[in-house]
């Protein structure tokens, strides 16, 4: 077990419990930072995680999911108060329903995640802070030690696996449910350049193209709530032309955008009976770059199938093998 002590406070109502691990504190981090990583050890073995969002930025949000073996579930959130790439960050812990709202009835707690590199690897330290002595018991009496000494040994097992953050790594596709999946990307530069990256309409024309042999005339990019943006692309003969639409339902620059999409014809009319999809992209720091994540929503599992299997994921591998090539790999 990498857990070195577990120590409880009474007079300061808290917990604070250190491991180590035979890795760097970046990579340590990457952990944390990844969704994909996250959701294999945040939760007991029988009740694994899924992470719906995961905004790893100050104001920034995490919802989460926990399913048990019969089905039933147990939801919970956290808000980033502090966030210091990759050294730590702070967050404030609490129940929550499956959309990610805070059950105000349910205690909710503090939690601080250090990452420090030793002389034969790095170690984590956690402190969870309770709002008194009386709730620290009810959450002990909870499992809620056992429960964080179980996460943090299943964090072994994905430390001995490959890091999904780090760089070079190429778009990965994650099916949370049958209307949602996950696609991360890895990028080479910091957070700021990212978003960017996806907001500058010279840029954007430079590398979200697919595959070689389309131009993208069309590039009208907004960030306000409420406007909507129009893509447009052509293939180099003109003999084919399509494009995106949808509207913007939330910003927070730099690390986070939500919109709408659904498909146009090569004159921008949206296609009809098209269906419309809920994207969420947010940019996190990771050791070596910026992690993309885009969440997806689709109205059901066949208009999931019918455009997943359309080679999208490719095609979006292509544009962003493009970008890396643009940044020139600069961190």
């Amino acid at each position: 077990m990498p857990v070195r002590t577990v120590h409880k406070n009474t007079d300061d109502s808290t917990i604070e419990i250190v491991a180590d691990y035979p890795v760097s504190a970046r990579r340590l981090w990457n952990a944390y930072a990844d969704p994909n990583q996250l959701e294999r050890f945040w939760g007991p073995p029988t009740y694994p995680a899924t992470f719906t969002r995961h905004d790893l930025a100050v104001g920034g949000r995490s919802h989460y999911v926990m399913t048990g073996p019969d089905g039933d579930t147990s939801a919970g959130y956290w808000s980033f108060s502090h966030v210091d790439a990759p050294h730590s960050f702070t967050v404030r812990d609490g129940f929550a329903d499956e959309s990610g709202e805070p059950n105000l009835q349910a205690p909710e707690m503090t939690m601080s995640f250090r990452f420090e590199d030793t002389a034969h690897g790095a170690t984590l330290t956690m402190v969870t802070s309770f709002d008194s002595d009386a709730q620290m018991q009810e959450m002990l009496e909870m499992g809620m030690d056992e429960g964080m000494e179980s996460a943090l040994g299943q964090l072994d097992a994905v430390l001995e696996g490959p890091d999904l953050a780090a760089a070079g790594t190429m778009t990965q596709l994650t099916v949370l449910g049958d209307t949602l999946v996950r696609i991360n990307r890895v990028l080479p530069c910091d957070v700021r350049e990212a978003w960017r990256a996806h907001h500058d309409a010279e840029m954007l024309r430079r590398w979200q193209l697919g595959p070689d042999g389309w131009s993208m005339p069309v590039c009208e990019v907004t960030t306000t709530v409420g406007d909507s943006y129009r893509f447009g692309w052509v293939s180099d003969d003109g003999t084919e032309a399509f494009g995106f639409t949808g509207t913007v339902l939330d910003a927070q620059e730099p690390y986070r955008v939500v919109t709408t999409e659904m498909m146009t014809d090569g004159e921008g009319t949206p296609v009809e009976d098209g269906p419309e999809t809920r994207n969420e992209l947010t940019f996190s720091p990771v050791a070596d770059g910026t992690l993309l994540s885009l969440v997806i929503t689709y109205p059901d599992v066949a208009v999931r199938d019918m455009i997943l299997g359309t080679g999208m994921v490719d095609g979006m591998e292509m544009s962003y093998a493009r970008l890396e090539r643009l940044l020139g790999g600069v961190h």
